[in-house]
């Protein structure tokens, strides 16, 4: 299969990168009302990139928890990023400097467009699409610090389901076989039984120890 370009990845991004836009311009919002001023958030987006561990720095301190907890929140939200990484390491290459601002354009959409199939990911695909939502994230944050009480409440515009839909239509093209998808399934399972009982990212951090299933298939 021919190697995609940069193009290719920012063009499969285009209308995810819009609901990430409007999400960006939410966090914005949310942590100007929260006290963090306009800088604290645009240097935040341009570093972090990470849109669930924003929001719950944001929600833990606006509410006038610590910032360990702060932290321990985006942490554990965020070692996802862990296997995802690992995954596509083998794409990056070239000085220690490179790499590492290469890897900050590793997102969950990013790598779901990226995926070819079989553990298989396309450099192209990966680096466009994240640049692509990177610009977004952060030109959003932007627009939501300086004006965003003129974008209304998101979820008045649906965009509160926005994600879930979004998620699932990447989730879906890699359904390949029945491994994957009883995978799917126990992974929804598990958060499904721990919304209930456990803090915001616990669930989602634990249903990806249904991704062990393909660990076993390999030994």
């Amino acid at each position: 299969m021919e190697a995609a370009t940069y193009r290719d990845g920012v063009r499969a991004a285009v209308a995810i990168a819009a609901t990430v836009w409007f999400f960006g311009a939410s966090f914005g919002l949310v942590a100007r009302a929260a006290g963090l001023g306009v800088l604290a958030p645009l240097v935040m987006s341009a570093t972090t990139f990470a849109g669930s561990a924003q929001f719950a720095v944001v929600s833990i301190l606006g509410t006038g928890g610590g910032a360990v907890a702060a932290i321990a929140a985006a942490v554990l939200l965020n070692a996802r990023y862990v296997p995802i990484s690992i995954s596509v390491a083998p794409l990056f290459h070239g000085r220690r400097l490179r790499r590492l601002a290469e890897a900050q354009l590793i997102v969950d959409e990013s790598w779901a467009i990226s995926s070819r199939g079989h553990g298989r990911f396309d450099r192209g695909l990966l680096i466009g699409a994240g640049l692509a939502l990177y610009v977004a994230w952060v030109g959003g944050t932007a627009v939501g610090v300086a004006g965003g009480e003129a974008l209304g409440d998101p979820r008045a515009l649906g965009l509160d389901g926005a994600f879930p839909a979004l998620f699932l239509a990447l989730l879906v093209p890699q359904l390949t076989d029945a491994r994957a998808r009883v995978a799917a399934l126990l992974g929804g399972a598990i958060a499904l039984a721990l919304i209930p009982v456990t803090p915001a990212g616990v669930p989602i951090v634990a249903a990806s120890a249904a991704c062990l299933l393909g660990l076993w298939r390999r030994g």
